[in-house]
């Protein structure tokens, strides 16, 4: 079991300018994936993977697309999730009502966090736009307490203004 006043293991070792690195070449090898591929599904589901194997101490990575009053599960790498999550529900949910990114540093202290896969202790959300259009919510988790930082948040803004010009529907 993790113990949360001990470092992470990424925030261990890792220097923001460390972080800042791997975020960038992330970018650039999203860039390539994505640029010249229209169809959005295929985009999401490549995004989603070189998240998830580019970032350390993650569980979860992917989206949720909004569907009417609903986050609809997109593609993603990790353990089976939830299909559905309500707007204004969860940290998805509410990350989309409030159209901002939340950093939830332990899931269990988030009230009404939706619990889609219980090894999951920490979580990043952040929305997806068309110009002004809530599109959806790029979601990364982690059994790890704390695994996030604003480090992090910037970084996945940054990978999520990328990504939404790829995956737009």
């Amino acid at each position: 079991m993790h113990d949360p006043a001990r470092p992470t293991p990424w925030s261990a070792g890792t220097t923001t300018l460390r972080k800042q690195a791997l975020y960038r070449e992330l970018a650039v090898e999203l860039g390539g994936l994505l640029a010249d591929e229209p169809d959005f599904v295929a985009n999401a589901a490549n995004a989603a993977a070189a998240i998830y194997y580019s970032l350390p101490d993650l569980n979860w990575a992917g989206f949720y697309f909004l569907r009417g009053r609903e986050l609809v599960l997109g593609p993603f790498q990790g353990r089976p999730a939830c299909v559905r999550i309500p707007v204004g529900k969860g940290v998805c949910g509410t990350a989309a009502a409030d159209r901002r990114t939340i950093l939830v540093e332990d899931v269990e202290a988030f009230p009404g966090h939706i619990a889609c896969d219980v090894a999951s202790r920490s979580e990043l959300v952040v929305p997806l736009f068309a110009g002004d259009l809530l599109t959806g919510v790029l979601d990364l988790d982690s059994p790890l307490v704390g695994r996030f930082d604003m480090g992090d948040q910037v970084g996945c803004e940054a990978l999520a203004r990328l990504i939404e010009r790829h995956v737009a529907e």
